[in-house]
């Protein structure tokens, strides 16, 4: 990006764009809600590189959680989204295992938290929704990025 308010602009715009994305649907679980807002995270990951997908990540996530009405995790989800869009970037022969890490970390974050929350039961029955949430915000961030790179 040419100027840092062009690059604070885009950051902006695709925080926003991904925390609607995470209130346009979201489904209920024992210990909070599944979203879309992974998609919004992997697309700028793919598309923009860590720094970027670091802050929309983590904002984003950070936000929804207060909008949402679970205060008490907004600043695990600014670390485990945040987390998850950086390491989500790494690029060549490290894509895989940055994008294991990053499903890894968000899904292991807040598998941590929910025990710590709720209890040892509550945290595994959410481990398949975030880990489902994470592959489909993948496959739409990547889809998504391919995309805008062809235009």
């Amino acid at each position: 990006m040419k100027t840092r308010t062009n690059r604070l602009t885009v950051i902006a715009i695709l925080t926003a764009l991904s925390l609607v994305l995470g209130r346009f649907i979201m489904i209920p679980t024992p210990n909070g809600f599944l979203t879309l807002l992974d998609a919004g995270i992997y697309f700028t990951a793919f598309y923009f590189g860590k720094k970027e997908g670091a802050i929309v990540g983590g904002l984003a996530a950070f936000l929804l959680d207060l909008l949402a009405g679970y205060p008490q995790w907004m600043f695990i989800s600014l670390f485990a989204h945040g987390a998850q869009g950086y390491l989500a970037a790494w690029s060549g022969r490290g894509r895989w295992l940055g994008l294991s890490l990053a499903s890894l970390v968000m899904v292991g974050t807040y598998f941590l938290a929910s025990w710590g929350f709720y209890g040892l039961g509550a945290a595994l029955a959410d481990v398949l929704g975030n880990f489902l949430q994470n592959v489909v915000g993948m496959a739409l961030g990547f889809t998504l990025a391919k995309i805008f790179s062809k235009t």
